[in-house]
């Protein structure tokens, strides 16, 4: 006798054909190889009700519409208001798995991030209104980085290897990784800078990627907390050439990943990704206004990471939380 599982169609269709010829549900079920219960059960719950007689169309129909309605009551544990909430989050840029965390952790709610985009998808509307906020799987380009050659014309530079041990360890707050999203024209760029602890962002855009204006770029975005920089890694790149101007003007130490080592600046790597979001490739930064940028590194900076148990950037560098739902 086999394990219980659900009947198939082709053993409905032997159950119609043998009670037509007279057999018992007992012989049935052992020609099937099924308990009898199993026959008895199908037969009361999907014989034809006018007439109380067991036929596969009508079995098969109803078994059809039977498991519709139960995807349809499942789906019901998505109520109004948890749907609301979902929407909410989704707008602010939130990833689908990123809200699953953040209904868990503060709305006591548990849904799986396959539950919420089956929930976006499921409607043409809300699935029209909402993808736009999702992050697009598309290609984005790698940044190159600097040859060995150009890595040597950086005057004073300090390898990687040389960095503090609790840098690595991501022990504290204030050991920052710095980079440039370049745009269409191939000459203004976003400066990125990015807390390795608290995945706090700061953002800029610069219509040069002179070393003169990248440099006064950082130390704009740093002077405000710059009780709390105490390190800055680079790639190789020629904008980074004045390291030792933004090292004396934040009183940091400045560090060099090796030449095509982008996995050695990965958390800074992963923030250019997600701007690619705001600003896709091909993106003119000449067009994009300052109140942009500064809206979308709002939203990485207010946006529930996984790596870090669903708590913000805010939250982990400012020792407070910002609401992600209006109340």
């Amino acid at each position: 006798m086999k394990h219980y599982q659900h009947l198939g169609n082709e053993e409905r269709f032997y159950i119609w054909h043998a009670l037509r010829e007279g057999n018992t549900q007992q012989q049935i079920a052992e020609a099937l190889g099924r308990h009898p219960s199993t026959v008895s059960r199908e037969l009361k719950r999907n014989t034809y009700p006018q007439c109380h007689v067991y036929t596969y169309h009508w079995a098969r129909q109803i078994v059809k519409h039977r498991k519709h309605d139960a995807n349809r009551h499942k789906a019901r544990k998505l109520t109004d208001e948890c749907a609301r909430l979902i929407t909410q989050l989704v707008r602010q840029y939130l990833s689908p798995e990123q809200v699953s965390g953040y209904l868990k952790q503060h709305h006591a709610l548990s849904l799986s991030h396959e539950t919420i985009y089956r929930f976006i998808y499921s409607d043409a509307t809300r699935k029209a209104e909402l993808k736009p906020f999702l992050r697009q799987g598309g290609r984005h380009r790698r940044k190159r980085y600097g040859s060995g050659a150009r890595a040597s014309c950086i005057p004073n530079r300090i390898s990687i290897t040389e960095r503090p041990h609790e840098v690595e360890q991501k022990e504290r707050l204030g050991d920052w990784e710095c980079d440039t999203v370049i745009g269409q024209d191939r000459k203004s760029v976003l400066v990125t800078v990015v807390d390795r602890v608290s995945l706090y962002t700061v953002c800029s855009r610069v219509l040069s990627r002179s070393a003169h204006v990248v440099s006064q770029a950082i130390i704009r975005l740093l002077r405000p907390f710059k009780e709390r920089v105490k390190t800055l890694t680079f790639d190789n790149g020629s904008e980074f050439v004045k390291h030792e101007r933004i090292a004396r003007a934040l009183d940091a130490t400045t560090y060099f990943a090796h030449p095509y080592s982008s996995w050695e600046r990965g958390i800074n790597e992963n923030t250019n990704g997600l701007l690619r979001q705001f600003f896709p490739k091909h993106t003119d930064f000449r067009k994009i206004s300052w109140q942009q940028v500064t809206e979308a590194v709002a939203h990485l900076n207010n946006r529930p990471r996984k790596t870090r148990g669903y708590r913000t950037p805010n939250q982990l560098f400012n020792n407070h939380f910002v609401p992600l739902v209006a109340k």
